[in-house]
């Protein structure tokens, strides 16, 4: 079992240490927003388990990645609990890419590999949507 610790450190501020020992500063007050808030760690958290299975996904596929970047967007219930409702994953892609490959990647992270969607997936609706990105900008 892997256990995570959260420490309260005065007002509605945390110290998270995850299972591997890293720490992560948390924030509750979205007016003093000194840290991210724990629901958006998770709009984060999807984002990177959706990239990282789009890179390793990409790269056996050997498509040649210069640049992806995921966007994550949600809507949020007006009643507590807050769970998300409505999330929108859009992944930006530059590179020596075939579109093919990019969808049949993002299908699978969404289907089958990303475990915060499919978590996610209890309560929200998803969109995902990808953009192939041309010319040598950021």
């Amino acid at each position: 079992m892997q256990t995570a610790s959260v420490k309260w450190i005065g007002e509605q501020k945390f110290l998270g240490t995850s299972p591997s020992g890293h720490a992560v500063a948390f924030d509750s007050d979205r007016e003093s927003n000194k840290a991210p808030g724990p629901m958006e760690m998770l709009l984060m958290a999807l984002g990177a388990c959706t990239a990282t299975d789009m890179v390793i996904i990409l790269e056996k596929k050997r498509q040649k990645i210069a640049l992806l970047e995921v966007l994550c967007s949600g809507e949020r219930a007006p009643e507590p609990p807050t769970v998300w409702t409505r999330l929108d994953v859009l992944f930006r892609i530059r590179g020596d890419v075939e579109a093919s490959a990019v969808k049949h990647a993002m299908d699978l992270t969404k289907e089958k590999y990303c475990s915060v969607a499919a978590m996610l997936k209890q309560t929200a609706a998803f969109t995902w949507r990808y953009e192939l990105l041309h010319g040598e900008g950021k």
